[in-house]
């Protein structure tokens, strides 16, 4: 008889809760969509609708150009307007991303018959992308942590000042969909990581491919992969899935790359792109390896093994000895002068003073990042922890009325995990080289302090949610606490125990010290009140004394109601049981505990009348 299975549905209260759940983070996505666009509108609405700075007004003009004449005038358009006499041939030396997007935007516009001109598509362009460039790094986060870190992450990035410098409206710039596209080519690789989706690796490719057409900066992209790669394959974290989303990135990747006029033949003829081939070679090396495991006996795996790796190495070092040979060649071995300028920092001021004269190619002072990045950075070196699981073991210890409670709080190292500290890594090492690549550091650093403040929430919740202070209040105000502090009441509205309802009234009547036994019999440490007449009869009730404890010291000493309109009875007076821990602004929310109770009591105590 076959095994029965549990096919067990999901209850109706946990689906209504994951689609609840859903439905309110598409809404907070929208929200920060709009924060993220509205923010960016300050120069707008201050002054007007215009673009800034030196780059954007040539991009304008080329998109002017676009839509006003076509893509192929565009590709072929020979500018006799610039480098007199020299002129310049603008569709292969520009990236064509930026001015094909708004091109693309202004036409649909058109199509929807709003009449918006090109300028005003340029000037709101940044803006939309970087509403855009929120919910990628929502979507890249979700997949590393969760969706709590990506919605953190996502509201930090669209309010880090580093990404409000390039994106403001007016900065029509390359970095405006730039980064956009590289977050979105990020969360694709890691989501066909953690797939292992033919599908995903296609559109990872594409999205590289828009990287490419976009800006310079796509060489970040296809280092960085091939590292991370190499990082699996080295420390025994090889898969299927980290195959297909990498395989594909390099071939469909290059093939597409090198469709793009400005970059044509330097997608396989430069060393910035040599690493991915390389490791192209090493990773169908391994796949090759456990193939071979898979099919053969151990004896015979040690001996196939062999001659895979023998003929792996011939390959890579055939390769090696290429590319040296291709490198050696050139003055600066196939290297672009801002590569080198990364890879040495003094590089451009001895050989190409003209980068190293613009401020943006300059290192960051310190107060820079502070500036940049503001308060991230202090909260991503508790990413990389929380992200490294480097403290996995680490116990979150609570004391709580006499008992530890140990919360595990940092979760094992992933695959996405160990892709975003190397992201967060070499883009540190960047940023400090070059402060304009302090662009590439910000949602890096969003993303790390995204998920360091959401393991901080969860770590804070979990640990205070079921062991945290029952609360003994009137029955009145029951179902408020429960609903609005999440914490547990000793009687509430529903009054179907009047016992219950009996003894908390019995304590708040009482004298203290009676008090204080009732409540250590109910295991409570904590009382909150509001409001009551200080009638002689309640004088020295602890309702009283907790209500009206220090209430002289508010108006110099009369003591005077002034909700009720009388002065209080008893203005003086101290507790002995009970001590106060929090107090409103305007004294209306009082907090107190319970002193502990003393280690040795001489004698019998005396139990007090009730």
């Amino acid at each position: 008889m076959a095994a029965s299975t549990d096919t067990t549905p999901p209850s109706s209260s946990s689906t209504l809760r994951h689609a609840s759940g859903n439905i309110l983070a598409f809404f907070i996505l929208l929200l920060i969509g709009v924060l993220a666009f509205s923010i960016r509108l300050f120069s707008v609405i201050k002054y007007e609708s215009v673009i800034h700075e030196f780059d954007p007004y040539f991009n304008y003009r080329v998109t002017q150009f676009l839509t006003k004449n076509g893509v192929y005038d565009f590709w072929n358009w020979f500018d006799d307007r610039t480098w007199y006499p020299l002129g310049r041939v603008i569709g292969g030396t520009v990236y064509p991303g930026l001015t094909l997007t708004a091109g693309t935007m202004w036409k649909v516009l058109q199509f929807l018959n709003i009449p918006l001109s090109v300028e005003t598509v340029c000037v709101f362009t940044a803006p939309v992308f970087s509403a855009f460039a929120a919910w990628a790094t929502y979507l890249l986060t979700k997949e590393v942590k969760g969706v709590g870190a990506g919605l953190t992450a996502a509201v930090l990035l669209a309010m880090v000042p580093s990404y409000i410098s390039r994106s403001v409206a007016g900065s029509y710039d390359n970095e405006a969909v730039a980064i956009f596209a590289l977050i979105f080519t990020f969360y694709l690789y890691i989501k066909t990581l953690n797939t292992g989706s033919l599908f995903y690796a296609t559109l990872n490719s594409m999205a590289y491919f828009y990287m490419v057409c976009s800006w310079g900066g796509y060489t970040f992209i296809i280092n960085l992969i091939p590292m991370h790669v190499l990082l699996c394959i080295v420390t025994g974290r090889y898969s299927p899935r980290l195959y297909i989303a990498y395989a594909p990135l390099v071939v469909l990747g290059t093939l597409m790359a090198a469709l793009v006029p400005v970059v044509g033949f330097n997608a396989v003829m430069t060393s910035e792109h040599f690493a991915s081939f390389l490791v192209f070679i090493i990773i169908h090396v391994v796949a090759l390896a456990y193939y071979i495991k898979g099919i053969l006996s151990p004896k015979m795996f040690k001996v196939a093994a062999t001659l895979v790796i023998s003929v792996g190495l011939v390959v890579c070092c055939a390769v090696v000895a290429v590319l040296i040979a291709v490198v050696a060649s050139s003055p600066t071995k196939g290297w672009s002068g801002r590569s080198l300028s990364l890879l040495d920092p003094t590089y451009a001021s001895k050989y190409i003073p003209i980068i190293a004269s613009v401020s943006e190619h300059q290192p960051p002072t310190w107060p820079s990042y502070f500036m940049d990045i503001n308060i991230l950075a202090f909260l991503v070196p508790a990413g990389i922890i929380v992200s490294s699981g480097c403290l996995s073991g680490f116990q979150f210890l609570v004391e709580w009325q006499d008992r530890w409670v140990g919360q595990a709080c940092f979760s094992p190292l992933s695959d996405a995990s160990s892709f975003v500290i190397l992201y967060i890594v070499m883009s540190a090492y960047f940023s400090g080289v070059m402060v304009r690549l302090m662009l590439v550091f910000a949602p890096a650093a969003c993303i790390m302090s995204g998920i360091a403040l959401s393991e901080a929430f969860d770590v804070f919740t979990t640990s205070i949610k079921f062991y945290a202070f029952q609360v003994a209040s009137w029955w009145d105000y029951g179902y408020q606490t429960t609903a609005m502090a999440n914490r547990t009441v000793i009687v509430d509205n529903n009054t179907w125990n009047n016992t219950h309802i009996a003894t908390v009234g019995t304590a708040m009547s009482s004298p203290e010290k009676a008090a204080w036994e009732i409540f250590n019999s109910l295991d409570r440490d904590g009382q909150y009140r509001i409001d009551s007449q200080a009638t002689p009869t309640m004088l020295n009730s602890l309702m009283y004394k907790l209500s009206y404890f220090r209430f002289v010291e508010t108006d110099g000493g009369k003591g005077y109601d002034r909700v009720r309109g009388t002065e209080i009875g008893k203005k003086h007076f101290k507790l002995t049981h009970f001590e106060e821990v929090f107090t409103t602004h305007h004294w209306m929310v009082r907090i107190y505990k319970l002193k502990p109770q003393k280690n040795r009591i001489r004698g019998k105590t005396k139990k007090s009348r009730s």
